[in-house]
């Protein structure tokens, strides 16, 4: 049972950090990837009013397991001069 509890662990890491090395920009959970926030106008058209603080309007943010693996790296880089 720990055995193939620690495999499912290990496969979903490798999924993620396969994911992070293939895509490592995710949509921004704030806005949904709208840039900032979206309202409606008299006319029922969306307008976007100030751009989103989490992304800076981007509407994508660096996921955490690559900005982990850039910590990690520049830890080494520092440590390696």
């Amino acid at each position: 049972m720990l055995t193939a509890s620690t495999l499912l662990l290990l496969a979903a890491l490798a999924g993620y950090t396969l994911l992070c090395a293939a895509s490592p920009f995710g949509t921004c959970r704030t806005c949904r990837g709208l840039g900032g926030k979206v309202v409606l106008d008299r006319k029922g058209r969306p307008k976007k009013t100030k751009p989103c603080r989490r992304c800076k309007g981007h509407g994508k943010r660096l996921r955490v397991g690559r900005r982990l693996h850039h910590h990690g790296r520049d830890i080494h880089h520092a440590g390696t001069r």
